[in-house]
């Protein structure tokens, strides 16, 4: 089976994960909350487990893995309080997951000069404006299709959370690099790891949660 695959497999499976936490969520469980808690803790314990494996590593750079260990933390904190409100965990995917695949494809048609090739050698600058431009069209067509009308606030929405998600990926592919790893884990083929697949909520989500505080 070739990567390409396995990572549509996994990436079906888990849209299947999230259309089971939509209908759980429609018959009145908080079953997008339960999900957010999830995922969370199971990229903590994917972490931890990364740190277990580099014990010398962790010595030399251990204020940098503390830090990335605080972010997680804080978006455990937060999934509990904005799973609360589905629509906007909605809106948060849609952006996010256009932003990911908007940087991706138009990174890789276009190309260009590199973002932070030290860092991630894959990631350019004209994916990151497209990424951005994908994740705001994404937020304005949610306003339109679900209220049937124009939000501008969703387009400076759109931005900012397009931009949080990708320089969270930066940071995970930062600390990855102080571990000398390529993925934080094979759960999910094709994707790495829990980790890997969600690092773009590790700034969004807190912002989005103190925003609502």
């Amino acid at each position: 089976m070739s990567n390409t695959t396995k990572r549509i497999l996994a990436a079906c499976f888990m849209a299947v994960v999230a259309g089971a936490a939509a209908w759980g969520q429609w018959l009145g469980y908080p079953a997008v909350k339960f999900l957010g808690i999830v995922i969370v803790l199971a990229m903590i314990a994917e972490y931890l487990l990364c740190l277990r494996s580099a014990r010398d590593t962790f010595r030399r750079n251990w204020k940098s893995f503390t830090f990335f260990l605080a972010l997680l933390l804080l978006m455990l904190v937060s999934v509990n309080y904005v799973g609360t409100r589905p629509w906007i965990v909605l809106l948060l995917l849609m952006i996010i997951c256009g932003a990911d695949i908007g940087a991706w494809l138009f990174g890789r048609i276009i190309g260009g000069d590199k973002m932070w090739e030290r860092l991630s050698a894959g990631k350019t600058w004209s994916g990151q404006i497209a990424g951005i431009l994908c994740g705001t069209f994404c937020g304005v067509m949610y306003g339109l299709l679900g209220a049937d009308t124009f939000m501008p606030q969703l387009m400076w929405i759109g931005i900012s959370v397009s931009l949080l998600s990708q320089y969270g990926d930066l940071t995970a592919s930062w600390i990855k690099r102080k571990l000398g790893i390529k993925d934080f884990g094979k759960i999910l083929p094709g994707h790495g790891g829990i980790l890997d697949r969600f690092d773009g909520w590790i700034y969004a989500l807190p912002l989005v949660w103190l925003v609502m505080l």
